[in-house]
Formats: structure tokens, C-alpha cells, sequence
């Protein structure tokens, strides 16, 4: 097994689902003509991650005020309980219980939020950085209420997104502020990039047909800038497809296997 590890330990039996985010989402599939998919930037970073899946159908009401009992939850199936959800602080935040401990390699960890441009009116994600290559208990993942009211969280809807980032190198970044004509090469390819694109939009607003037939500049998505002398290296991506989740007894059957 090649790359950073991601071990998902089983906490509790029947974990909810994890699997692999898709670069897809409903509001973008809605969009004239699936303009919303000409970003590839936003379809990269809905798929990079794992999501834990919601095993229940369940609603969720807040009426405003702080304690752990102000928040009530009503189950959408007979015969069902909402173990892995529950009010632990209060505040109108609801608690979701991943069912595992994730641990990482040293140098990395888990960056644990809600789904990349996935909307929910009413109540939003916490995001928390987690040091997963010590730790040996479990995170929760927290959605806090933007007003009260009542939401519902359908079975089988992501409630957590799992990422992964570096610990610490973020730490050595020294930011500077330059003038774009510090670097005479790269000003002259952006003011080429900045011409051509109002071009484009100019050609829209008149309803060119060559324009309209072209729908939308590619520079991002070929990896290439206007003039050909910038190119995107390798790691350029225009889709992204993740590992999904394997079991342990999986990935030795496979490894022995190979040997």
C-alpha cells in the first residue's frame, strides 16, 4: 500500500457508511446546461474527501434557546433510534457521532466538516482540525443552527466530510503582497488572460455565435494559459476519483494475493 495511511477504526457496531465524495452535486446538475460544472475547481474540491452517511431519517428542532434540551429529534422510521445523533452542548448545535477514530500518519491530519458546496437552509457545519496521528479517541461533527426552526437530515445525506491536510507545514507560509509588475512575464500573460476574457464576455453580451459555440473559456481546464507559455504540470486535474474505503481482511486478501 503506497501514499498516506488513513485507518478508520470501527468504534461502534454498525458505523454509519463511508465512501469516497463525488464531485457531483444537485444544485450543479440543476444549472443551465450544467454551466455550474465549468468550474472545475469546484467539482475537484466536492471530491476530495470521504463522507460518512447519515444512517437515519431525522429531524432536528431548536426553539432558540442554549441548553442541551432545547434541541429535539424525531426519527422518520419505525423501530429506529438516533444513537449517532444527539445535543451535547447546547447553543443550537446538534452532535453527530462518526462511529470511528480515524488515524494518520505522522505529518498529517484530518480536517473534518461538512461536504464541499452542499447548502443546508437553516443550519450550517463546524469545521475541526483534528490531530489524528496521536490521537486515540474519537472527534464529533457539529452543525450548528443559523435560526430556529426544524431541519431534516435524510438518510443516507452526508453529515461529515473527512479530509486530510499536512499538520504544520502551513506554519512556514510567509505571504507577500507584490506588485503584478515584479514579475514582467507573468503581468504580460495576465493582462493577456484579462483581454481575452473580456473579449469573451463582450462576445456573449452580443450574442456572437462563434462565442456561443464555444461556451466557455478552457484555459483552466486544458491546464493552459491564453499564450501556451504557461502549462500546469502534472498535478493537474480535471476530475477526481478517491480510494474508497477498503476493510482490513479486503486489503490483506489482496495483498496476499500479490505476493
Amino acid at each position: 500500500m503506497t501514499g498516506p495511511r488513513l485507518d478508520c477504526m470501527i468504534q461502534a457496531p454498525n458505523p454509519p457508511e463511508l465512501v469516497a465524495a463525488e464531485g457531483t452535486r444537485d444544485w450543479m446538475d440543476a444549472t443551465d446546461q450544467h454551466f455550474a460544472y465549468r468550474c472545475t475547481p469546484l467539482s475537484i474540491a466536492n471530491a476530495s474527501g470521504w463522507e460518512l452517511l447519515n444512517p437515519i431519517n431525522v429531524t432536528v428542532t431548536w426553539n432558540g434557546y442554549n441548553t442541551t434540551k432545547d434541541i429535539a429529534f424525531h426519527v422518520n422510521e419505525p423501530n429506529v433510534t438516533h444513537r449517532f445523533i444527539s445535543s451535547t452542548f447546547g447553543h443550537g448545535i446538534v452532535t453527530f457521532h462518526p462511529g470511528y477514530v480515524f488515524r494518520t500518519e505522522p505529518g498529517w491530519m484530518v480536517w473534518a466538516r461538512g461536504s464541499p458546496n452542499r447548502m443546508k437552509d437553516g443550519i450550517a457545519p463546524l469545521d475541526g482540525l483534528v490531530e489524528t496521528n496521536w490521537l486515540p479517541f474519537s472527534f464529533t461533527m457539529n452543525w450548528r443552527f443559523t435560526r430556529p426552526g426544524s431541519v431534516t437530515f435524510a438518510k443516507g445525506e452526508p453529515f461529515c466530510f473527512v479530509t486530510m491536510m499536512p499538520s504544520v507545514a502551513i506554519e512556514q507560509v510567509q505571504p507577500v503582497i507584490r506588485p503584478m509588475e515584479d514579475d514582467p512575464e507573468f503581468h504580460k500573460e495576465h493582462k493577456v488572460w484579462n483581454s481575452e476574457r473580456r473579449r469573451f464576455s463582450a462576445g456573449l453580451q452580443m450574442n456572437d455565435e462563434l462565442t456561443k459555440e464555444m461556451k466557455w473559456q478552457k484555459h483552466y481546464l486544458q491546464g493552459v494559459s491564453p499564450t501556451g507559455k504557461s502549462v500546469a504540470d502534472d498535478t493537474h486535474r480535471v476530475k477526481r476519483t478517491l480510494k474508497r474505503p477498503i476493510h482490513i481482511d479486503q486489503l490483506r486478501a489482496q495483498e496476499k494475493v500479490r505476493q
